[in-house]
């Protein structure tokens, strides 16, 4: 799931807008994890739907300007992209061992990324800060993030892991604000609002509902 994660989201990014690859790939996973979630017995609350439902609203909003009509190839790799990270973190739930799993997991998708490169040989363009980035990408961007985000994932349901997830597309905006001058507007302050309350308001609904369904069991 890793491997195809990866592959699709990079070939899909060839044809497609930021900001219509960002919410084809966050629309599939919430749609993965949390039918996967319903599938399993999972029940969220109205409350936590609402909160989903304004996170939602929120990321659409913020990324509305940059939205086209989108390559139907690279839609088509964006979505099962979000598929495969959808998959991939419902596993990522049993790990005991975040920095293990994540190692085996980079290390079982090598001979495949070696396939897929051998078919782009004949595209093949290395420079030296291409190099560098993308072992800084590979390495500390995923290698790190992977541990940290397998090492969160058994103390979520899979509707909270869903929802936690659309916080990266405000994240990523305000880290371009804090590195790279972009200036802060209006509809980021507004979306970054409802992204984020929307999911302070579904995690704080599961926790509430759970202890009161907990109390009733008493």
């Amino acid at each position: 799931m890793l491997f195809l994660y990866a592959v699709s989201f990079s070939f899909a990014y060839v044809s497609l807008p930021t900001g219509t690859g960002a919410l084809i790939l966050f629309g599939m996973v919430q749609v993965t994890m949390i039918l996967a979630g319903v599938a399993s017995g999972e029940r969220p609350h109205v409350i936590e739907w609402l909160g989903l439902g304004c996170a939602a609203v929120g990321l659409v909003y913020l990324m509305l300007p940059g939205l086209s009509a989108p390559s139907p190839l690279g839609a088509a790799l964006m979505a099962l992209a979000g598929v495969a990270w959808g998959i991939y973190s419902l596993r990522g739930r049993g790990s005991k061992n975040p920095i293990a799993v994540t190692a085996d997991n980079f290390a079982r998708s090598v001979p495949m990324v070696l396939l897929v490169s051998v078919l782009m040989l004949g595209q093949l363009a290395v420079t030296a800060p291409g190099l560098l980035l993308a072992v800084a990408s590979g390495a500390i961007a995923s290698g790190v993030g992977y541990v940290i985000w397998y090492a969160a994932l058994p103390g979520l349901t899979a509707t909270r892991a869903a929802t936690v997830q659309l916080c990266v597309p405000v994240i990523a905006a305000m880290g371009g604000v804090l590195f790279l001058d972009e200036a802060i507007t209006l509809r980021l302050i507004v979306s970054g609002v409802a992204v984020l309350g929307g999911v302070a308001l579904a995690v704080w609904g599961h926790r509430h509902f759970a202890r009161a369904r907990r109390a009733a069991s008493r």
